[in-house]
């Protein structure tokens, strides 16, 4: 297991999510990090039933915003060493492999989930600057 000290920037798995940023604190089994850059969309749907679109709640999961606070577990997180991406461009190119994945097969979870991704397109990201 790496060492990780505060200040240092990380890469953590959050919420279906992997993300870039610096850790702010040591909280037990958590680390607190200020997220600098998205690696991973989080998944849309319902995490318990992935593929299901019938009687299942189809969650839409915003990337958390630049600067977002998260509490990401200790062992979903690891050292960072590359060059920190541009948040923006990082979120853009997140959902872009995103959409690539839906759109290589036809199912209803890709046709739900694509639609849940155009949303947040429509009504949130396209609200940043540097977007288009």
């Amino acid at each position: 297991m790496s060492i990780i000290n505060i200040g240092d920037t990380v890469q953590a798995s959050y919420n279906s999510g992997v993300y870039v940023g610096k850790l702010i604190e040591d909280r037990d089994n958590f680390y607190l990090i200020e997220v600098s850059a998205i690696l991973k969309h989080p998944t849309q749907g319902d995490l318990h039933h992935p593929g299901k679109v019938d009687n299942v709640a189809f969650h839409e999961r915003k990337a958390l915003a630049f600067r977002e606070k998260m509490n990401a577990r200790k062992r979903k997180t690891e050292p960072y060493h590359e060059d920190v991406p541009n948040y923006v461009k990082s979120l853009k190119k997140s959902v872009d492999e995103l959409k690539e994945k839906l759109t290589a097969s036809d199912t209803p979870y890709n046709q739900k989930a694509m639609e849940k991704i155009h949303d947040l397109e429509k009504y949130y990201y396209s609200k940043l600057t540097g977007w288009k």
